[in-house]
């Protein structure tokens, strides 16, 4: 019994030290429904699109996606709700295939968490 612990508690050491080493956080994403956040950044407002060093990295998806997505171009006060603008962003995302810290699937009706 204690064996199969002590290799399990080994194996999650292992695979939180090869995270770190290949550059992912090994610390869950946390998506909070209520107050729709993501590590503290709320998931409405103005966005702008980067390349680099983003505040949320995002996998554009078509099926299951954590946060459906509507484009406005005024008032973006709503769960998910986006108004894309070069300049004074709430936050900054950039667009990844993989490792994404979420997933967004874009709709032109009902944002919100899915």
């Amino acid at each position: 019994m204690w064996l199969s612990l002590a290799l399990a508690a080994l194996a999650i050491v292992t695979i939180a030290a090869r995270a770190q080493a290949w550059g992912v956080n090994p610390q869950l994403v946390a998506l909070d429904p209520a107050s729709c956040s993501v590590n503290g950044v709320t998931l409405y407002g103005k966005v702008q699109i980067v390349d680099s060093f983003p505040d949320l990295k995002v996998k554009q998806v078509t099926s299951f996606p954590d946060l459906k997505v509507q484009w406005v171009d005024s008032f973006p006060d709503r769960c998910g709700e986006w108004q894309n603008v070069s300049s004074f962003p709430d936050f900054t995302i950039q667009y990844v295939d993989s490792f994404p810290d979420l997933e967004i699937e874009e709709v032109t009706s009902f944002p919100g968490v899915a």
